[in-house]
């Protein structure tokens, strides 16, 4: 039995616990917040709530930590600080970040005789996994990743930043003109204004004014500015009745050549459509904690990402089980 951790317990907490109950192979031991323990009630019993301090009293009680902290400011220090004394996963999901994540996270667990994997989840993870597969199999084409549609998280805070904004959910859309063209084999080239619109409903405060929290969504760099985006002011029970959940989804299309003359052209597509973001990511982070739990048995130690993990190594069927059922 894996026994499992959680560090931090947001929207991704509360999936990883739901998540561990599909598991036969796992076990809930215990969760750390920065909260107060009281404010948290677990669905699964006798399960302690502890504070983020007294993790190191788990040391020895625990095979995998499950980090579920903000990718851009809680991961970078927490994973290598607890790779320290757990073998670790993460979902640390800033792609440009990652090689020095990785680098930082590999010299923790590495001194300490640790596994840990990071960037565990749908994109970077499922997404990555099936970029890769599909490059190899078409090493002459082209990559094409799209989102949506979906509700992004940090795209809503950014909004919720704004002066005069009560609330806010935010939408990635892909742009289905462009989606056909890539389908099509035809290998467009796509801006980013191309791919993908964003759609924004916001609840303004009694009297803000309007136009200018619009200017500065439009106008916000490394978030709106690049994109054509629709900003639609509603009521707060508007946003609660039509945008209180948190789905997301995508597609990775390679399209390639083959033939002697190039003439045949060929099309992958993976598609991911989730009613839960949260739910499913944690779903994925467990196939991955278990192959850390297997990679650490056999004394594999430091950094891993999805690319290192052999397929089988995610599921809790044996061997010959997959080679009879799936193979």
């Amino acid at each position: 039995m894996i026994r499992i951790g959680i560090y931090g317990y947001g929207n991704l907490g509360r999936g990883i616990e739901n998540a561990i109950g599909q598991n036969p192979d796992m076990t809930l031991t215990a969760v750390f917040t920065r909260r107060d323990p009281a404010s948290l009630t677990l669905h699964t019993p006798n399960v302690p709530v502890c504070r983020a301090d007294a993790v190191l009293e788990y040391i020895g009680k625990i095979d995998v930590m499950i980090l579920c902290g903000g990718s851009a400011t809680d991961l970078p220090t927490q994973t290598p600080m607890l790779a320290r004394h757990f073998c670790v996963v993460d979902s640390f999901d800033t792609h440009a970040n990652i090689p020095a994540h990785f680098a930082r996270v590999d010299e923790a667990a590495k001194e300490s005789g640790h596994t840990a994997l990071i960037s565990a989840g749908w994109d970077p993870g499922m997404f990555s996994l099936n970029r890769l597969y599909a490059a190899a199999v078409l090493p002459e084409g082209r990559d094409y990743t799209f989102w949506g549609k979906g509700v992004s998280q940090g795209h809503s805070d950014a909004i919720r930043r704004i002066d005069g904004v009560l609330d806010a959910k935010q939408y990635t859309v892909p742009v289905e003109r462009a989606l056909e063209a890539v389908r099509s084999g035809a290998e467009p080239e796509l801006t980013t204004r191309e791919k993908h619109t964003r759609e924004c409903f916001v609840v303004a405060e009694e009297g803000a004014d309007l136009a200018r929290i619009e200017r500065e969504i439009k106008e916000m760099p490394n978030y709106f500015a690049d994109y054509d985006t629709t900003v639609n002011f509603i009521s707060m029970e508007e946003l609660r009745r039509d945008h209180s959940g948190i789905p997301h989804g995508g597609f990775v299309i390679r399209t390639g050549k083959t033939g002697a003359d190039r003439e045949h052209s060929h099309v992958i597509e993976y598609r991911l459509q989730l009613d839960s973001n949260p739910e499913f990511t944690a779903s994925v982070i467990l196939s991955f904690a278990r192959a850390v739990a297997r990679f650490h048995s056999e004394g594999r130690v430091g950094c891993k990402t999805v690319f290192d993990v052999p397929p089988a190594y995610l599921s809790a069927k044996s061997y010959e089980e997959l080679i009879s059922s799936m193979l």
